[in-house]
């Protein structure tokens, strides 16, 4: 069988993100046994070809991991959250 692996070199990030996001995002990786870097690798890899990231089941786990943690943000939130002084 073919080992359809692909090698690149990550690098370290410093960013910053809402808090409750990070907490959906951690336990979204966690639900898919994965890291929330590979999480967030594939997001973005979706998202530059114009598709969405997940399938019915990741959505409804996501709808679930929002009520969990708060989350009350969406798609208009984009580009609009400021820090709290």
């Amino acid at each position: 069988m073919k080992d359809d692996k692909l090698i690149v070199e990550r690098v370290q990030t410093g960013v910053r993100m809402e808090k409750r996001l990070v907490k959906v995002l951690k336990a979204l990786a966690d639900y898919h046994d994965i890291s929330m870097g590979d999480l967030l690798e594939g997001v973005v890899l979706h998202a530059f070809d114009g598709k969405c990231a997940f399938g019915e089941d990741s959505l409804g786990v996501i709808t679930s991991l929002k009520q969990v943690y708060g989350l009350d943000l969406d798609a208009t939130a984009s580009h609009k959250l400021r820090e709290s002084s």
